[in-house]
């Protein structure tokens, strides 16, 4: 099964990284607010981190802040294109279907479907 992991990360301002198991890699997304079922918040596309972030928590290289695990579980990929990606999430917060898309201001948006049954 595919890993996810959502670190809290206090640089430069709050924020949560959303990080992905994709193969050798992990795909990020920044949510601008914590996330929760039912809510759409704002996202921004990351950089591929390393796997070794699935464990992780504590200061980031480069004077960069800190990362503290806010959620993590087992997931499975859905949809992944360029204007859409689609996650079923099973993590102790975080349950039900989440999906990434960018709107038409050409922001990336964030929302949690909860699980249902």
């Amino acid at each position: 099964m595919v890993r996810f992991v959502v670190l809290q990360h206090d640089w430069p301002t709050l924020h949560w990284d959303l990080l992905v198991q994709a193969g050798a890699v992990l795909r990020a997304w920044r949510l601008y607010d914590q996330p929760a079922a039912g809510s759409v918040i704002g996202a921004e596309p990351n950089t591929d981190h390393r796997l070794m972030y699935l464990d992780y928590e504590g200061p980031v290289s480069g004077q960069r802040g800190t990362v503290s695990r806010w959620d993590q579980g087992e997931c499975v990929w859905l949809q992944d294109t360029a204007e859409r990606v689609e996650i079923e999430l099973k993590g102790k917060k975080l349950l039900g279907r989440a999906v990434l898309w960018p709107s038409s201001d050409g922001r990336w948006r964030f929302q949690l479907t909860a699980a249902t049954g």
